[in-house]
């Protein structure tokens, strides 16, 4: 029984295949068929493969970008950072030319000569006490004691203790600064003493009935022989009289910006210097003359 029905399967099996064959040969449909479903077959076992390969190799290929774009970006940023430098030192060198022009159109004083310095401190002294700065200049360069500060704007100070290559010069608002002054239009008298660090100067000595004027400049005078006359030095601020007082309550400001200023001019005497080198040659005029005779 088993065998008939394996051998009437087999035959059945047989004249399937042969119709198939037949039926393929007249029309090749089969062979179609075959082919379609063989291309399928490898689509579908190639593509993850090439999906794969694909988004590996567009990953790989944006990460190289990337890496490039960043190391440009981070170039590029060092690059603006150096050129930024580059325009920060070029501004501070127009600054510096023009602070330097300002000191050389400054008009000379007669009878003193002038010598630009920069200022390398501020404020010397137990607790930073003194109204002081440290000048880049020193007996080496022929500072000495009293030489005076100027800037553009006016007086400074003065030099107070000159070392070899540095020096300290007193400002005006120090408490131990006395400097003789005048009215620059009415020519009043008086003299400017400092009072610290953020307060007004005083102007002591100035007579009750002294024409004097709020916003008026005060200048060196000259009488004590420390400053040239002439020179600015503050300007009022109030002036004040008093029933009980023979002078006046004077305050002025100082012309100079204390804590901005970067360069100054010292001023050295030569009249004395003059003075010294005829007084040598009257001497030894006469001395000659005695000894023609």
């Amino acid at each position: 029984m088993k065998l008939k029905r394996a051998a009437i399967a087999v035959i059945l099996g047989l004249f399937v295949c042969l119709s198939l064959y037949s039926w393929n040969l007249r029309s090749g449909q089969l062979d179609r068929l075959s082919g379609v479903s063989g291309l399928e077959a490898v689509k579908w076992v190639l593509w993850p493969g090439e999906w794969i390969h694909d988004h590996a190799v567009a990953f790989w290929d944006r990460y190289i970008y990337l890496v490039g774009l960043r190391e440009l970006n981070d170039k590029l940023s060092s690059q603006n950072s150096l050129m930024r430098l580059e325009i920060m030192k070029l501004r501070e060198k127009a600054a510096e030319a023009e602070r330097l022009r300002k000191l050389l159109d400054m008009d000379a004083v007669d009878g003193w000569e002038t010598e630009g310095t920069r200022i390398i401190a501020h404020r010397m002294g137990p607790s930073a006490a003194l109204d002081s700065v440290i000048v880049a200049k020193g007996s080496f360069s022929g500072v000495k004691s009293d030489a005076p500060v100027l800037t553009p704007e006016g007086v400074m100070g003065r030099v107070v203790e000159p070392g070899f290559t540095a020096s300290q010069a007193m400002l005006v608002t120090d408490r131990n600064s006395r400097i003789s002054v005048r009215g620059q239009l009415n020519r009043s008298a008086g003299l400017l003493i400092g009072n610290g660090d953020g307060e007004p100067l005083s102007v002591k000595y100035m007579k009750i009935n002294a024409p004097v004027d709020e916003g008026e400049i005060l200048v060196t005078s000259g009488l004590a022989g420390i400053f040239p006359p002439g020179l600015p030095v503050a300007r009022i601020t109030s002036v004040e009289r008093s029933d009980i007082s023979l002078f006046l309550k004077v305050e002025a400001v100082p012309l100079v910006d204390m804590e901005d200023t970067e360069d100054v001019l010292l001023l050295y005497r030569t009249i004395a210097q003059n003075a010294t080198s005829s007084g040598n040659s009257t001497v030894s005029g006469n001395s000659t003359a005695t000894a023609g005779e």
